[in-house]
């Protein structure tokens, strides 16, 4: 199989395109520690840890954030809209209650992705009795 991807590559340069971008990888002590009270009105404290944030993201790239978010029970983000970008978060531990675009509250657990698309307004609440982790990501085109 290693053959098929040089090849490839190769195919790809000769095209004077360029084979796969390089990956960037952000270890765990360069995250950036971002703490925010009753984020989008919510209750609490947003405890972050950001690979970058929007104005350190590339305007040509469609990934303009990424972190590990932590809410303690009981706290919570407020239901807010995304005018121009998507959001998803990755449920890593915990569970909580999750308002969708319609005010629809669903359960949330350990394993579950939830999307909000450009135009679409989300909120999280920690419902359990230990922290809830998740991963967020925001994209805009």
């Amino acid at each position: 199989m290693q053959g098929f991807y040089r090849n490839a590559a190769v195919a790809l340069a000769a095209l004077g395109l360029t084979a796969l971008a390089s990956a960037d990888v952000f270890t765990k002590d360069q995250l950036i520690k971002v703490n925010k009270d009753k984020a989008g009105g919510g209750t609490g404290t947003l405890v972050g840890e950001y690979a970058f944030t929007r104005d350190k993201a590339l305007k040509d790239q469609a990934i303009k954030e990424i972190s590990w978010l932590t809410l303690a029970p009981g706290h919570s983000i407020g239901y807010h809209q995304h005018q121009t970008n998507e959001d998803t978060y990755i449920i890593v531990s915990g569970e909580g209650l999750f308002k969708d675009k319609d005010g629809r509250e669903v359960k949330v657990k350990a394993g579950d992705v939830t999307i909000v698309r450009k135009g679409e307004g989300h909120g999280l609440t920690n419902t359990g009795t230990v922290p809830l982790v998740f991963i967020d990501v925001i994209a805009e085109q």
